[in-house]
């Protein structure tokens, strides 16, 4: 696990500039801090900052085939290369070290663009061919690495993270306004825009060629829904062969591995799958909130490392913690997203620091097997239509049956969406109607920046995915946009962001692209069944899992922060929205934000549109107030405690 960066000038003649590389490659050491290198040949140039996880002693970056015509930079870990290098070996290819990157830039000699398809792993790589004068950039199926890029008629920067783009005095940060109103309406940004105008993510499962001055992105890989007549017998001994080999190929390490816990299905799975899979002793990581009333995950995650026999540490954060780390939070996210459980991550892996370099995490089962309430909600939602609409003669009418009837709090908040299309209103786990962001965002914005503010250009990444034909069924449809968009672009970005800061590499066995492949060919009421979310994976599980775990009602991580922004923070909130430096930035309406914290004080309506408001504010404050060189804060280390 690394981080990369460069450049290339589409004037030849312009050699890249060494200061310049050593100067991207700082701002990213968090990434690697135990190495560096460099390489610069005429008009493009690599930078590289080294987590020595695989070949300790001779994985040194950046690195070329035999004749030095190819030279590649690598984030990420390739867990099928043992057998790519064997198989390269036997047609005649000459290796000089045993990591993953040295296969990767000999795939690239044989097979040329299409060396990504051969790799099973996560990973952001760029490879200078130094005959075709060609640079390829390269991002995983799914997005576990991040790659940004900024484009000029003069030049092409990359980087892991922004920071190492803004490092270019070439490169100025300015805010691209139209990409606000996207970042409400979501809580993070999809697509391949950021919030810095020029300054562009490249897509998940694409790459993007450079030569004589012109690029070209393409695609590679996209998630295929086609389901296949399978038993549910079939289909679970099936997914334990995959989950096997899966967490067999990410424990590959030459240092420990640890594990988060969350007190889950996936993270305590995995646990288990990893018993005897290598030559370290197993740890394991959590945290918890002593806050009155919040669901502890802490002792369902100790009941998962006493069953497999971990060593197991935990910490607890505080509200005044969780308000001084946001700063933190915005510097290292570099796009604003209103993720209140990566302040979790942050501090355990900081934890987790101590004692290890690698850690495995449960991310993205829940977006493979339909694991979130909102599939069942929204599925069973359009089921509701189908009957009440014809009985009603009108979805308006429909509603109004709806809300008589439904007693239950949760099912009731559907009943608003009767009235519209599915189309019109699934944005991924955010609803067309479900925040004031969305339903009240002509008044949110102020007079002068209400322009900005498209509201059809902000879901077009959403509907892009949503009406791609990729998926038929509803469910499947829900998934395909989830994985196209908060996956990538919320949960795995700040998955990367978060633990990096801490120098920790993070593996997610779940978003192998095998077992990707695999859920989405299951026979939907193998994912969905009656009320029951993610059906096959409780049932191939149910003897791999405590039943404790298994049976508990899914709590995705609660981070009390709802009652922390209504009391312990409130005067912090209300000092952060309201000054003089966030109004006289003229996005928003004075009234509408007195509104919002007046109501949020009394109700906690809106705990979750403040978080977001106030994480756009302090990203302002991070690299536009005083630019990209500015340091992380620096936060006290988090007590540590190990759980007998």
């Amino acid at each position: 696990m690394c981080g990369i960066c460069g450049k290339l000038n589409f004037d030849s003649a312009k050699p890249v500039s060494g200061e310049l590389l050593k100067a991207m490659a700082d701002a990213i050491q968090h990434r690697g801090p135990d190495d560096e290198g460099f390489f610069r040949s005429g008009p493009v140039g690599f930078g590289f900052r080294r987590l020595s996880i695989i070949d300790l002693n001779t994985g040194h970056q950046p690195i070329s085939n035999e004749d030095g015509s190819a030279w590649i930079v690598f984030n990420g870990e390739i867990y099928n290369y043992r057998e790519l290098r064997q198989d390269l070996q036997s047609r005649g290819h000459v290796f000089s070290t045993q990591t993953d990157t040295e296969v990767i830039v000999h795939l690239y000699e044989e097979f040329g663009v299409g060396c990504m398809e051969k790799l099973r792993g996560m990973f952001a790589f760029a490879i200078w061919d130094e005959g075709r004068k060609q640079l390829l950039l390269a991002r995983d199926r799914v997005g576990i690495k991040p790659l940004y890029y900024w484009l000029s008629k003069d030049s092409l920067v990359f980087g892991s993270e922004i920071k190492a783009l803004l490092a270019d005095p070439e490169v100025k940060p300015e805010v691209a306004p139209e990409i606000i109103d996207r970042f409400l309406t979501f809580l993070y940004i999809p697509g391949e825009e950021t919030l810095l105008k020029n300054v562009s993510k490249l897509a998940p499962g694409s790459y993007l060629l450079a030569r004589e001055g012109k690029i070209e992105i393409k695609q590679y890989w996209d998630l295929q829904f086609s389901p296949t007549a399978k038993t549910q017998k079939q289909a679970e001994e099936e997914l334990l062969e995959l989950l096997e080999e899966s967490v067999r190929l990410h424990m590959i390490s030459d240092v420990p591995v640890g594990f988060l816990l969350s007190g889950g299905v996936d993270s305590t799975a995995l646990l288990g799958f990893a018993v005897g899979k290598t030559q370290w002793p197993l740890s394991s990581y959590t945290l918890g909130f002593s806050t009155p009333g919040i669901i502890d995950e802490r002792p369902y995650a100790a009941l998962a490392a006493k069953q497999y026999g971990t060593e197991h540490h935990e910490t607890t954060i505080s509200a005044q913690e969780f308000a001084d780390f946001l700063p933190t939070f915005a510097w290292h996210m570099e796009e604003p997203v209103c993720e209140p459980q990566a302040v979790a991550l942050y501090y355990v892996s900081r934890l987790a620091k101590n004692y290890v370099k690698v850690l495995v995490s449960g991310e993205g089962g829940d977006e493979a097997f339909a694991g979130y309430q909102t599939f069942r909600g929204v599925l069973w939602l359009e089921r509701l239509k189908a009957v009440l609409g014809p009985l009603a003669g009108v979805a308006g009418a429909a509603a109004n049956i709806a809300n008589r009837n439904l007693d239950n709090e949760r099912l009731r908040k559907y009943a608003p969406l009767l009235q519209h299309r599915f189309e019109d209103y699934y944005y991924g786990r955010t609803y067309a109607h479900g925040s004031y962001f969305n339903a009240n965002y002509r008044q949110l914005y102020s007079s002068d920046f209400a322009g900005s503010a498209d509201k059809t250009f902000s879901i077009l990444p959403a509907r892009n995915h949503l009406h791609s034909g990729r998926a038929a069924s509803v469910l499947n449809r829900m998934l395909y946009v989830d994985t196209k968009t908060s996956l990538p672009d919320d949960l795995l970005l700040k998955a990367d962001k978060m633990t990096m800061a801490n120098s920790i590499e993070l593996r997610v066995p779940l978003l192998d692209h095998k077992l990707l492949e695999f859920a989405a060919d299951l026979p939907e009421n193998l994912k969905v069944r009656g009320f029951t979310t993610k059906y096959i994976a409780k049932m191939a599980l149910k003897n791999h899992v405590p039943k404790e775990i298994l049976q508990r009602k899914k709590a995705g991580f609660p981070v009390p922060y709802e009652r922390w922004l209504r009391h312990d923070l409130k005067s912090w909130l209300t000092d952060v929205l309201l000054d003089r430096e966030s109004m006289g930035r003229g996005y928003f309406n004075r009234k509408s934000i007195e509104y919002l914290l007046a109501e949020n004080s009394s109700t906690g309506r809106y705990s979750k549109e403040l978080l977001s408001l106030a994480v756009l504010e302090l990203w302002h404050r991070s690299f536009l107030n005083r630019g990209s060189a500015m340091p992380a804060p620096a936060l006290p280390s988090p007590a540590l405690a190990v759980a007998e």
